[in-house]
C-alpha cells in the first residue's frame, strides 16, 4: 500500500467509526445476501459479533503503516477461521460486503481511490489469513 492509500483508509474509516453499529449490520445483512452459506458459520449474538469486527478493522486500519505488528494476529485469525469452516471463496464475498457496505456508509467520499485503497488493503490482510487458514488445514 501507498502511503496515500494508507491515509485514504485511514480518514474514511474515522467517518465510518460514528455509525459503526449500523455499518456492522448493513456489512452481515449484505454478507449474507452474498453467500447465505456463510450464514451458520455465526453463532451467538450478531450485535456482539458486529463490535467484534469493528474492534478488528479498527486495529487493522491503525495499524496499515506498520503491518508487521499485526501479522501475527491476522494469521491466528485465518487459523481460526478456518477451524470454524470458512473457506476461500468467503474471503471474496466479505470483501466484497465490506466493499458495499463503505460505499453505503460513507456515500460520495467513497470515492474510486478510497475503494481502491480499501480493496488494496482488505486484499493484502485476507492473503495472510488465506494462506494461515491453508497451512492449518494442511497440517
Amino acid at each position: 500500500m501507498t502511503p496515500d492509500q494508507i491515509a485514504l483508509v485511514k480518514t474514511t474509516w474515522a467517518q465510518v467509526l460514528p455509525i459503526q453499529e449500523t455499518a456492522a449490520g448493513l456489512f452481515y445483512g449484505r454478507l449474507f445476501e452474498l453467500a447465505p452459506q456463510t450464514q451458520p458459520l455465526f453463532r451467538g449474538d450478531m450485535t456482539e459479533q458486529g463490535r467484534k469486527l469493528m474492534a478488528m478493522i479498527n486495529v487493522a486500519v491503525s495499524n496499515l503503516d506498520r503491518l508487521g505488528d499485526i501479522l501475527p494476529a491476522v494469521q491466528d485469525m485465518g487459523r481460526r477461521h478456518a477451524g470454524y469452516g470458512v473457506q476461500e471463496a468467503h474471503y471474496d464475498q466479505v470483501g466484497e460486503a465490506l466493499l458495499w457496505t463503505l460505499a453505503q456508509g460513507l456515500g460520495e467520499h467513497f470515492t474510486p481511490a478510497a475503494r481502491e485503497a480499501w480493496a488494496t488493503a482488505y486484499g493484502a490482510l485476507a492473503s495472510v489469513m488465506k494462506e494461515a487458514a491453508q497451512q492449518a488445514r494442511a497440517a
